[in-house]
Order: C-alpha cells, then structure tokens, then sequence
C-alpha cells in the first residue's frame, strides 16, 4: 500500500500539471497582440459614433474567449470561421429564443447553454465560447426582450465575422495560416498535390474516421493529422540503428563561387556542369548562400517586366559580361536557406528538400566551412540503394 502511494502522488500531481506543450514565447507575443489588435480595432469599430445607427453593435465578453481561440490556435477546428460565427450566432438565436419561453433563471440559463451544444454539434459548428454567448442572453432577460432576435444579428454575428475578419488578415501579416488548410488544397507549388512528406497513402474519408474514432474531430483537422503522421514517420526513421547521414551521400567535389562572381561566369559554369546550384563561399571557404538556377531565370523575368524586353533579350542581359557594372553572384544567392551538419540523419534532410523551394541543402562544420552539399538528386539515389539491399536482405532471410 505504502509503495503505491508515491507512484499515486506522482501521476495525480502530473494529472493536474499544464497538458499544453510549451511553446515559443514568440508564438505567446504574437497570439496576444493579435488578440489586442482584433479587439482593439473591433471595439474602434463598433463603439465609433459614425456606426452608432442604433443597430446594437457593441462588445460582449464572449468575443474575449472567441479571440483566444482564433489568435492563439488558429489552426484548431473550434476556431475556424464558420466555428465562430456560424457557433456564436446559433448559440444566441437559442439563448433568445430561451429568454422569450422560459422566465425561471435557473432554468433558463441551464437550457440555453445545453441546448446550444446540440445545435452546435449538429450544425458542425462547436465553438466554445458559443455558450457564453447563450449564458449571456440568458442572463440578461431585460435587454433581449428589448432587442429580439436582433441580438444574433448585432452585436454577435457581426461582431464575430468583424473579428475574424481581422483574424484572417493578421494571420497573412505574421506568417500564420487562418483558416486552416483542408485536406484538398492546392500545396505549395500549386498543384493539388500534397507535399511530399504528407503523401501517407491515406485518403481523406481515411484519416478522417481515425479522427472519429479516437474522439479528436473537434480538436485536429484532418490536414493537420496527415502533416503529423508525417512527422511522426519522419522522426521515427531517425532512431533506426546505424541510419544514413548527410556524409554518407553528400557531394564532395564542390564547385563554388566568390559572392563577386559576374552572373556571366555562374550562367557558364551551370552550363558546363548541368548543375542546378552553385555555393557561394568566401577566400576561406565559408558558406555565404547558394545560387539557384530559379533564381537566374526570376531575375531575368523581373527585369523583363521592368525594362519591356523579352525573356531571352533580358537573360542576355543580365549574364552579358560587357555590362559595365555586371550583376554579381551576391546580388541574386539566397541566404536565409536551411543547412546541416555531416552528421545529421538523412530522415531530417527528407523535410529540407521536399517542402522548401530548394533542391540542395549546403553541409557544413561549425566554423561555416563547407565540406559538401546534398542534392534531391543524391538523396533520391540514397534511398534507392537501401530500399535495394533491405529488399535482398529479406530475400536471403
């Protein structure tokens, strides 16, 4: 008995700790301003005298809880659009309609929220602040018969598309997706494609009846599984014995350029070597960025656009080496790419070179020295080679 009661203590006292992963206080900052700019505006908004039309727009607490949701976990489908204001509008047809039927306040109270709850779910509309919303009729008897159903017009459905409104756009400003991706979106190169790493062999109806079963439909979509899964996967290869690593498969005859490299001598050696990038380093091999051959060809359409000329009289341009100030390697090579070290697992380089637009990831030592680079090409032929003798392995078991 005595030997259980600390293993007890453990699990309750871990029981009732944060079940939230931590995040970065960046993603804190952000969900708060986000939620100050979308009240703070929304309250500019409806408490202006130039909107005072006698329409009811006014703030109620609900919104609070409502902006938790939308800036904070834009990505949960409680906070999604037609959640929040399809919710929030249902929630205070049904407390209004409550109010009007029922005068016992306990009563009242209790079946305004439970019966919102139920229209909620049938609606696929669960939203919770939704029963604040219909708690807030139903607490205050006076002003709904006032206002009528007008209530669930304004100040709640147009407040919370105001609100979500201005979710949408500080999501685009910082960097956040809101509303979240479905499952049939176009991905990142405008196909309908997933990405790569999220190419499960699932289809949707599939990972959506795990969602059910497992009781998560209100807390993941079903784009955010897949992505998880994903992960999952790739971070599970990570602990297979003796996995690949970006020395074992990477390029080590490099060819470079020098950040002063006219354009004219990159465009020859992508010509000489079929090389699609080219690493940029300095008099001490120091990796500075890569030049892609993309990049070439945006900078030339640019200027066509800019200078009325044709693509081929505009890449003439750019790589003609007569210019008098020749455009260098350093003006187009991309900096901010992502980089490994010589032993990072092959698994991690999967994500680096199918999501990002770049089809090589520089390897480097700590001091910046470039020792290889690890093209889609040498991972593509990496994995063929194990799928290969795993396959001859299980032959000859």
């Amino acid at each position: 008995m005595t030997s259980r009661q600390p293993s007890f203590l453990r699990h309750a006292a871990r029981a009732l700790g944060p079940a939230i992963a931590g995040v970065p206080p960046t993603e804190a900052l952000r969900a708060g301003v986000g939620a100050l700019v979308g009240l703070g505006l929304a309250g500019l908004l409806v408490l202006s005298p130039a909107v005072d039309l006698r329409l009811g727009l006014y703030l109620i607490a609900p919104f609070g809880a409502t902006s938790v949701l939308i800036f904070a976990v834009p990505n949960s489908p409680l906070a999604q659009p037609w959640s929040a204001v399809v919710g929030n509008t249902l929630a205070a047809v049904v407390g209004v309609a409550v109010v009007l039927l029922v005068a016992d306040p306990i009563l009242r109270i209790a079946l305004s929220v439970g019966l919102s709850i139920i229209v909620l779910i049938l609606a696929r509309a669960v939203h919770p602040p939704a029963g604040a919303v219909a708690m807030t009729a139903a607490m205050n008897p006076d002003a709904i018969h006032e206002l009528g159903f007008r209530f669930a017009l304004a100040p709640v459905a147009l407040g919370s598309a105001l609100l979500v409104a201005i979710a949408i756009a500080y999501a685009h400003l910082t960097g956040r997706r809101y509303p979240f991706r479905h499952f049939d979106d176009e991905g990142a190169h405008h196909t309908a494609d997933p990405p790569a790493v999220e190419r499960l062999g699932l289809s949707e109806e599939e990972l959506t009846d795990i969602l059910r079963r497992y009781r998560q439909s209100l807390n993941l979509g079903v784009e955010d599984l897949a992505r998880l899964i994903g992960a999952a996967e790739m971070q599970a290869a990570r602990h297979q014995p003796n996995p690949l690593t970006a020395a074992d498969i990477m390029s080590r005859d490099l060819v470079t350029v020098h950040p002063d490299t006219p354009l004219s001598e990159v465009a020859d050696l992508f010509r000489l070597h079929a090389f699609t990038s080219l690493p940029v380093v300095d008099d001490e091999d120091r990796f500075l960025g890569v030049i892609f051959q993309l990049h070439l060809i945006r900078r030339a359409r640019e200027d066509a656009l800019r200078l009325k000329l044709g693509f081929a009289a505009a890449m003439a341009r750019l790589v003609d080496p007569r210019r008098s100030t020749p455009v260098r390697a350093a003006d187009i090579m991309a900096t901010g790419m992502s980089r490994v070290a010589p032993t990072t697992p092959v698994s991690a380089l999967l994500p680096l070179l199918a999501e990002n637009e770049s089809d090589a990831v520089p390897v480097m030592t700590q001091d910046r020295t470039i020792v290889g680079i690890v093209t889609q090409t040498d991972l593509i032929a990496a994995l063929a080679r194990q799928h290969l003798r795993m396959s001859l392995a299980g032959q000859t078991a």
